[in-house]
């Protein structure tokens, strides 16, 4: 197949359109032109008029004289299509050796323990997962009856449960990570085969939705349950056992034991107890950098005409945007987990402690855009220089949104903010919320050199983008999950200072979102399979 770069139609435009202009970039009439494949999909909306981009792969008959001509003519947009396909065994340079004595044992059921599961075990490997949470099923009435009442579960939520933190956070797929070894494109390709939308494959910002995912969700365990693998929810870590330096085994809520020579930490940024219970096992761990801020909203129509233009936007579907800024203090400022026609979430998994995320449903038909607007934070801002000093910083802002409207989220118009005084009402649009929301002074949670870099962030964007810091833009806080705040070290081979423990996925500070988990999962996956043999073959010998 022949690759081309950069088709650029109307958007909009019926899609014989797109193959008319293949044609004329091949110098062939349209009829010559076999299958098409789109590869990538963006908008330009750069000028007046706002275009779709294509990046696509075409069957056309006298490929090699054609891609020969196109070279003689340096006409590089135009060059053989060269697919990069998985492949599994890609860290293996000799047959493994090393015996595991008993199952591996994958400890969270996101993107990143998932993926990691499902290639074990399609490899004869019968990995077990557990989670602490519920399957999404059961998980999905737990955080709808949260947001509805306020009744938290500790282990049921917007953060723990099948899928993730990412399964209520709108399943975006956005990656900055080079898929020179096919591990991004089969996500993509999982995720469609478990129930989402194709147009995943090729979109330049793709996402799930937090429906579809749901139903993903469910035919991705069934699918590794079939492969002989085992899922137990509602089971939660709780200790670590080692002799001589390797890992023998694992308690199981407080109370089971379970023998296991290869543990996979997938617990996720949340996983706070997890956390101090490593510390406490001197497993090697350092505090990292992330970012804190508030949820904005804005009208998602003045996003629209913003991004399209007035013509356009009501035409495309609901725009996203990405801003940054740096403020004078040096910290970054920008915006995070944009959700298009979205809403703010109540994302607490902790009582008396307050956490905000967005969403957004696949069709992203909500009236508000929302975004973190968030600044940069370090060890120098912890309250201590532990290894855990990050978390505590979260535990204290956390516990101080939670005290700004007693238990709902706290909200702000950005005029207020700047004022710093308690907002009466809504301006000419409303908020879209997950959970109960309540007026309150949101400059009293975090230190004020972060509120002030905050301002100057929405101003900087402001300038640049007219409205973005209207004075009724409304904030919710605290965003405080960004990613996680520490980093369980892991050396080349992605094992820890204890043998047989891998640390992998955002909680352990290697990814950030739900693609990079999934692929660093299937990193791990491909070194153990390098290093150990496949437990059915234990079994049988």
């Amino acid at each position: 197949m022949i690759k081309i770069d950069q088709i650029k139609v109307l958007a909009g435009t019926d899609k014989a359109v797109l193959k008319e202009k293949i044609a004329k970039q091949l110098h062939k009439k349209p009829e010559q032109i076999g299958k098409v494949m789109i590869l990538r999909h963006s908008y330009d909306a750069r000028k007046k008029d706002v275009y779709d981009v294509y990046q696509v792969a075409v069957e056309v008959e006298g490929q090699q004289k054609l891609l020969q001509e196109c070279k003689r003519r340096k006409n590089s947009h135009i060059t053989e299509y060269k697919p990069v396909v998985y492949d599994f065994f890609q860290r293996r340079n000799t047959l493994p050796t090393d015996r595991m004595s008993h199952r591996p044992v994958i400890v969270g059921a996101g993107p990143c323990g998932y993926f990691c599961g499902l290639l074990l075990a399609e490899h004869g490997y019968r990995p077990i997962i557990i989670e602490r949470g519920k399957a999404v099923e059961e998980r999905t009435e737990d955080v709808n009856r949260f947001w509805e009442t306020g009744k938290l579960l500790a282990s049921s939520n917007v953060q723990f449960g099948e899928g993730g933190a990412g399964a209520f956070s709108d399943g975006k797929l956005n990656t900055l990570v080079k898929d020179s070894n096919g591990r991004n494109r089969a996500v993509l390709e999982r995720f469609v085969k478990y129930g989402a939308d194709e147009s995943i494959l090729y979109e330049q910002k793709p996402h799930v939705g937090t429906d579809y995912l749901f139903r993903v969700l469910i035919a991705m365990r069934q699918d590794f349950i079939r492969l002989g693998g085992e899922i137990r929810f509602e089971t939660c870590l709780t200790d670590i056992h080692s002799e001589d330096g390797k890992i023998t085994g694992i308690t199981l809520n407080g109370n089971e034991e379970l023998a296991t020579d290869i543990l996979v930490l997938a617990i996720g940024h949340s996983a706070r107890d997890t956390f101090r219970m490593l510390y406490d096992r001197n497993i090697s761990m350092s505090a990292k950098a992330f970012a804190v801020g508030f949820r904005v909203e804005h009208p998602q129509e003045r996003v629209n005409n913003l991004q399209y233009g007035e013509e356009f936007g009501k035409k495309l579907p609901a725009a996203p945007y990405k801003v940054t800024a740096n403020t004078k203090s040096g910290r970054g400022a920008y915006s995070f987990c944009m959700c298009p026609g979205g809403y703010v979430v109540n994302a607490s998994s902790e009582e008396k402690r307050l956490a905000v995320n967005g969403m957004s449903y696949f069709k992203r038909d909500g009236k508000n855009a929302n975004s973190a607007m968030i600044v940069s934070v370090g060890p120098e801002d912890y309250p201590d220089d532990s290894p855990l000093g990050g978390v505590k910083f979260q535990q204290q802002i956390e516990e101080r949104a939670y005290e700004a409207a007693n238990g709902s989220i706290p909200q702000q118009l950005f005029g207020d903010f700047e004022k710093n005084q308690v907002s009466e009402s809504y301006g000419v649009f409303e908020s879209e919320t997950k959970g109960k929301t309540a007026f309150a002074n949101l400059r009293q949670i975090l230190p004020e050199e972060l509120n002030q870099a905050f301002i100057e962030g929405m101003h900087m964007v402001g300038n640049r983008v007219k409205g973005f810091d209207r004075p009724d833009a409304i904030l919710s806080g605290v965003e405080s999950r960004t990613s996680s705040p520490v980093r369980i070290w892991r050396d080349e081979g992605f094992v820890s200072n204890l043998k047989g423990l891998y640390p992998c996925g955002e909680g352990a500070g290697y990814a950030g979102g739900i693609m990079s988990a999934a692929m660093d999962g299937m990193k791990i996956a491909e070194q153990i399979a390098a290093v150990f043999l496949p437990f059915e073959q234990i079994e049988l010998s």
